[in-house]
């Protein structure tokens, strides 16, 4: 890849890059999301927000593979497959859903809420190995070092350097991730997911835990994933200034429900969307 060159999530031919229609997801008698519509437009930044438990990282879950929602369809359209990809899809009776490996191979990445590197291993190592994941060399290739593998193997490490560049961890490329202070190591997890080639990047509460500097750092990065990489980006997101700042548009989940959608300074004035905001901050006062 080098930096990331595909330019998938750029191409216009008037199709959403990723459309939900009437999702609905539920855990016995709990309905976590329902009869969620969202597009997310290409070359866009997307936040979903919403008060604790609204069910936005159920909605990546069910993005991701993670979850099979009962009801309803999610479709992604990369400009590079033929077609769109079906991630969800099916009548009640038999509902088919992509796995997670599958979902990355067709040009979605995320991070999460709870980081998760491999502690063990250098910032290089972490990125490499998301790197290593697009590159077809089996194990007897790479044993061999065969021709094919050894410049696999350069492109993955071409790919890692300059992602470490771009997001400004090249001098702590040889330090374990698990000795990185916690906004460096979200830099990191995002750098692994670039890695992969998403056309579509999910990021789960990347401020979260962070200082004001880092989130300042953090606003700076997630445009010149979008601006510069050409990568559309859905974000959840806590942290209102920096929704403000950097997205193009805002969706609002309430107890699993889109309750308001449009441009952020729209939304932000949106009467049920105060009313959600407020009345979760009172609920939490009477605790």
């Amino acid at each position: 890849m080098a930096t990331p060159t595909n330019g998938r999530a750029t191409t216009d031919d008037g199709k959403p890059l990723l459309t939900v229609r009437g999702v609905t997801l539920r855990f016995g008698g709990l309905t976590s999301l329902s009869d969620v519509d969202l597009t997310v437009a290409r070359g866009e930044i997307l936040a979903v927000i919403g008060p604790n438990g609204a069910g936005k990282t159920s909605l990546f879950n069910c993005l991701t593979g993670v979850y099979t929602p009962q009801e309803g369809t999610i479709e992604f359209a990369p400009p590079t497959a033929a077609g769109a990809v079906q991630l969800v899809s099916g009548s009640a009776r038999r509902r088919r859903s992509r796995k997670p490996h599958m979902v990355n191979q067709a040009g979605i990445a995320r991070t999460f809420q709870n980081i998760r590197l491999f502690a063990a291993l250098s910032a290089y190592e972490n990125v490499k190995v998301a790197a290593e994941t697009g590159q077809r060399t089996g194990p007897v290739g790479a044993m061999l070092h065969l021709p094919h593998a050894r410049a696999n193997d350069r492109r993955s490490d071409a790919t890692t350097e300059e992602l470490l560049d771009f997001v400004g961890l090249r001098p702590v490329a040889n330090e374990l991730a698990s000795s990185l202070p916690y906004g460096v190591q979200r830099r990191l997890e995002i750098a692994r997911a670039l890695a992969t080639d998403p056309a579509l990047l999910l990021l789960d509460e990347p401020a979260a835990g962070t200082n004001p500097t880092e989130k300042r750092e953090l606003e700076q990065l997630i445009r010149q994933i979008n601006r510069d990489l050409g990568v559309t980006v859905l974000l959840i997101e806590h942290d209102m200034r920096l929704v403000m700042s950097v997205a193009d548009r805002v969706t609002v989940l309430s107890f699993g429900k889109v309750i308001a959608h449009g441009r952020p300074a729209e939304v932000q004035r949106d009467p049920a969307v105060i009313e959600a905001y407020l009345g979760s901050a009172e609920a939490e006062g009477e605790r």
